[in-house]
């Protein structure tokens, strides 16, 4: 079955999601779910100004310099992971992470905008992102995308020039899925593992196609971040445990006005509101064996 949202804001689709996912088992539970962060102290720091007490008021101005307080920290993510991914046969293609676990995970896309601002939200935040990146939009400056990737954040597979994927023959979904694979890794020095189709586009030529070129899963989402609220494919309009949210590189010409980096807080404040803490998608998944 294929998918394909409307318009370059990736509309979420409505119904239900045809997928066939090779997952197994579920997360530990959530323990106390929390992103890097506890919830602040009166004080702000702990006392008899000790290291972690100083750390902590540090980590508090950091995120007050964004306007925000910090998330709930993730817990540890589970010894076995819920996705399984193989070497060998069709790709899965998943929407969500099965855990117990009260986290969410945050992938963005292309790679249009390139603000240094929000490469100093990072550092100062740590909060885990994936990043699917397109070639056309990243050959500008593929060095932008180096100081998150030195964050800990993975760079994944999102084709060289965007097409519909469904509505191209397979020659040109080899094309597009293998060319970004082979460009990516030569500039990250790390083959991406994942692949997510333009518009949320697939059909069985586009699992072929990735299941060649190297990438082991296609993920698709279940929220996606607008300007300043959430789209959701759920009528409660809720986050769950291991949705999948995505959200674009964007600047001004994109937001109406407003900054990554503002969009990005919005989509933070909006996962706190829930009670959400923001987890790395890799550190879910099993790679496939050597």
């Amino acid at each position: 079955m294929q998918r394909m949202s409307r318009g370059r804001l990736y509309t979420s689709v409505a119904g239900a999601i045809a997928v066939a996912v090779a997952i197994s088992g579920c997360g530990a539970g959530g323990g106390s779910s929390r992103t890097g962060h506890s919830a602040p102290s009166a004080q702000g720091a702990a006392p008899n100004g000790n290291a972690a007490g100083t750390a902590r008021a540090a980590e508090l101005a950091a995120w007050h310099r964004w306007g925000l307080t910090p998330l709930r920290t993730a817990p540890q993510p589970p010894a076995d992971k819920p996705v399984k991914l193989s070497a060998t046969g069709t790709v899965p293609v998943f929407t969500h992470i099965p855990t117990s676990q009260r986290v969410v995970f945050i992938t963005v896309d292309d790679g249009q905008e390139k603000d240094p601002q929000f490469i100093k939200m990072m550092r100062d935040l740590k909060v885990p992102i994936t990043m699917f990146l397109m070639n056309d939009a990243i050959k500008s400056d593929y060095a932008y995308f180096k100081p998150l990737q030195a964050l800990g954040n993975h760079i994944q597979n999102h084709t060289l020039h965007h097409p519909v994927m469904s509505s191209v023959p397979l020659a040109r979904q080899r094309e597009e899925v293998c060319g970004d694979q082979k460009i990516l890794t030569k500039e990250y020095g790390t083959a991406p593992l994942l692949f997510r189709p333009p518009y949320g586009a697939y059909n069985t030529n586009t699992r072929t196609a990735v299941g060649e070129c190297g990438p082991r899963a296609i993920v698709w989402w279940r929220e996606s971040m607008q300007i300043r609220s959430m789209q959701y494919q759920t009528p409660d309009k809720k986050l769950r445990n291991g949705d999948i949210i995505l959200a674009h590189f964007r600047g001004p010409s994109e937001l109406k006005g407003r900054t990554m980096t503002q969009m990005f807080a919005s989509m933070l404040r909006l996962i706190q509101k829930q009670g959400f803490a923001v987890a790395r998608l890799e550190d879910y998944i099993q790679p496939p064996a050597r």
